[in-house]
Order: C-alpha cells, then structure tokens, then sequence
C-alpha cells in the first residue's frame, strides 16, 4: 500500500460499494408494491427481486473476496463496480419479472466482487484497534446513510411521474454514481499486495451456486404453486450438496489444493460463533426492512414517498449510534451488541400491539425510529466481533465468508419470514395478522442472536496469525 494515500481516503472510496448495495437494497423495499404493477408481478415474483439479487450475490462473495486476493482488492473493486452499474442500468429497462429477476441476479453477483474488497481494505488498512473501531464506525454511518437516501428515493421515485415509470429510476440512480466511484478509485485507490497463491476453486463456486438456488427458489415458488414435487426434491437436492460441499472441500485441503473455504479461518471462536449470529440477525432484519415498508403501504394505505420518510428517523438513530458503538465496543465487546438486540426486541413486542389500522402518527414513527436505534449498535458491531481475530492476510477469505453467511441469511428471510406473511395473509386476508406472526417470528430470530453473543468472548482482541485464535 502507498504510504502517500491516507488510509481514511481509501475507505472513503471503497465505502460506496456497501453504500450502493444497501442504498438498492432499502430503495427496493418501498418501492416493491409500485415494481409488482409495473411489471405484472405476482407475490413469489416480487419476493424474487429481492431474493434473486441475493442469491447472486451470496453464491459469489467468497470467490469475490478471493478475487482480491489473488488478483488485487484495487482490480476487483472496479471491475465489481463496473459491472455492478451495468447490470443496475439493464434492471431499469427490464420488462417482465423473468427479465428484471435475471438482471438482479447478475446484479448482485456483480456487488459480490465489490463488496468485500470494502470489508477487506479495513482489515488491512485499519491494524490498530481503536482506528478499526472507528474505521466499522464509518462504515455503521455509510450503512444508516444510505438506508435513508435509499428509502427516500424509493418513496420518490415510485410515486412521482416523470418521462419513464419512477420505479425504473431506482435502478438507473446506481449509473452515474457507480461511473464516479469507478474514476475516483481508478485515480486515489492504491493497489494491496497480492497473494498469487490464492487459486480460484471453480468447481466449489458451482456446488455452492447450485446449493443456495436449490434451497432458495422452492422455499418462494414452492408456496405459490402449492407446494408441487420438484419443490421438494430441490430442497432434498441442496441438502446433498451442501453436504457435498463441505466435502468436497475439505478434501480439496487435505490434497493441498487451495478450497473455496478455508477451514482455518473457523479455528478462530469468535469468527465461528459471530456468523451464527450473523445468521440470524440478517434473517430478522433484511425481511422486517422489506415487510414494514409493505405494510405501511399495503396494511395502512401509505403513499410510497410517505412510507420512505418513516424510514429517515431510523436511519439517523442507526448513523448515530454506529459512531456510539464503534468508540465503546474495544471496552464492552458483545454487550453493546447486546444493548442492541435488546432495544429489537422490545421494538418488535411493541409493534404487535401497536401497528394497526388507526395508529397514530407519532406511534409509527416513533418505534421504527426506536428499530433504527438498536440495530445502528448491532451491524457494523457484530462484523467488528466477527472479523477482530482475523489476520490481514485471510482477510479477503473472511469477508467472502462473512458476507455470503450474511446474504444468505437476508434471502433466507424473505423467503422464510415473507413467506409466512404471505401464507398467513392470503389465508386470513388481513396483512395486519400476517405483520403481526412475522414479528413474532423475527422475534425468535432475535432472541437466537441474543444466545449466540453469550458465548462469544468478552475480551477484545488484536490476533497475529492463526496459532493466537481464541478458541473453545
């Protein structure tokens, strides 16, 4: 790395990676009830936009952070960002859900080569604990920044008129800003060093691709075409791979070639037990993101702009306090994280009692602010604790790991969670009785999350190479 470049600089440049995919992920959600009649969607169709570019983008994330290792995090960065704006630019002129499903796919397959070189550039930039603190920090404020612009822009955009459909221009937005991030890093962003002993496992990238399509599109196609044979034979199928999988590369280790995996990174406790929270919390929150913003159009008959300015108080109560939880965190380690579940939780208890039909303004806003403000302590806290223990070299593999558990875990949600909405919706025909069992399910989620960081360790810690891991 060029001594010359401030690091800050840096992450100020590889920042908009995660800054464009959650800007596409919040501005998606209140926009869905304007994409589903504009394209003629039906219910699994619109879980699909979400979940399409999920799974595109959680089968690629280790072979993305891989990429950078081996080829250079600078390289990976824009090639990602420039395929990122494309697919983003096709979405726009998509003109059936076949069509905008597959251009999401390609889409978030392009955001998991761009992705983790954000992750990884703090891992190596940021050696001293208190600057990776505060470099998660801005990381935290780069995350509640963008869920606001992205809810405000969706609300915008789907419901104003201009010269083309408005829901059009929630994809098109990611053009001219994925063209300026491509200049500045082309220009300012120092290449690292690369490890060109990193080989791509090719054939691991396809079993894992295969195993996540084959669990994910029958847990959403399978309830809207009545649950038929093929639905269940894809599950049992992705089982067998995923069993296959891990087989395989284990095998792969032992015969000294280099796996998609490596196994070595889970000797390290904290990284071990953080994913399984990981897990669970992106199950409660990328679902609860995508079923708030419609209810609040579809259950309590919302405009789509005013359903995205609900979603402006959490997203500064989220920045606010990231800066909070990326100064505590070396002293309090998972109890900040904690403090956060906590807060979700009573969220959660509170909306089943109050969101319905005739709840006051104030209420509304107030308990979605109050979401916000637990969960700014637990995101970029709960990557900090998964990824403290892990050495810069690994830490391309780390962030593909980190960042695949945590799509996954986000499109497992909409399926799962969403497709309990839309189960229990169509069933009882009230949306409202159908938020209502999504909370409590989100609510079981967040308690597991809770569980996880109990066994987490207290001590933060700075780890030299693989032989100082704390482990069980």
């Amino acid at each position: 790395m060029n001594k010359s470049i401030s690091p800050w600089l840096s992450l100020g440049i590889v920042l908009t990676a995660p800054l464009l995919s959650v800007i596409d992920i919040f501005i998606i959600n209140v926009a869905m009830p304007s994409i589903k009649a504009g394209i003629r969607a039906n219910n699994a169709q619109v879980q699909l936009v979400i979940a399409s570019y999920l799974l595109g983008y959680a089968s690629f994330l280790i072979t993305g952070g891989r990429s950078g290792d081996h080829y250079g995090r600078k390289r990976i960065f824009i090639w990602g960002m420039i395929c990122f704006s494309f697919f983003s630019g096709l979405c726009g002129f998509s003109q059936s859900p076949l069509q905008l499903n597959i251009m999401r796919f390609a889409q978030g397959l392009s955001a998991a080569f761009m992705v983790p070189q954000a992750i990884a550039f703090i891992q190596v930039l940021f050696v001293n604990t208190e600057d990776r603190s505060r470099a998660f920090g801005w990381f935290g404020i780069t995350l509640g920044t963008a869920s606001i612009i992205g809810q405000v822009l969706g609300g915008y955009f789907s419901g104003g008129h201009f010269f083309i459909a408005g829901w059009r221009l929630i994809f098109l937005i990611n053009v001219p800003i994925g063209i300026l991030a491509i200049f500045a890093a082309h220009f300012f962003l120092r290449e690292t060093t690369r490890q060109k002993e990193a080989k791509m496992d090719v054939s691991g990238v396809l079993i894992l691709t295969i195993s996540l399509f084959c669990l994910i599109v029958p847990i959403i196609q399978g309830r809207e075409a009545g649950w038929p044979w093929w639905s269940f034979s894809l599950l049992a199928a992705s089982v067998i791979l995923f069993i296959y999988f891990f087989y395989d590369q284990r095998k792969k280790k032992l015969s000294g070639r280099t796996p998609l995996v490596n196994e070595d990174l889970f000797h390290f406790s904290d990284f071990r037990i953080g994913l399984a929270a990981v897990l669970f919390h992106f199950m409660l929150h990328t679902c609860y993101l995508f079923l708030s913003a419609y209810y609040l159009q579809s259950g309590l008959g919302l405009s789509p702009l005013i359903a995205g300015l609900y979603f402006v108080a959490p997203g500064v109560l989220f920045t606010l306090s990231s800066v909070v939880a990326g100064k505590l965190i070396p002293k309090t380690g998972p109890s900040i994280v904690q403090l956060g579940v906590i807060i979700i939780l009573g969220t959660f208890a509170l909306q089943i009692v109050f969101f319905k039909t005739g709840a006051s303004v104030f209420t509304l806003f107030s308990l979605q602010a109050l979401y916000g403000l637990g969960n700014g302590f637990v995101v970029p806290s709960l990557l900090n604790l998964t990824l403290r223990s892990v050495p810069p070299k690994y830490a391309g593999a780390a962030a593909g790991i980190y960042s695949t558990v945590q799509q996954t875990a986000s499109a497992l949600g909409i399926c799962l969670i969403g497709g309990l909405f839309f189960f229990i919706s169509d069933k009882v025909h009230s949306i409202q009785t159908a938020y209502h069992y999504a909370l409590a399910a989100q609510i079981a989620c967040g308690v597991l999350v809770s569980l996880m960081l109990l066994f987490l360790p207290k001590q933060y810690r700075n780890s030299l190479n693989l032989n100082t891991a704390p482990v069980d």
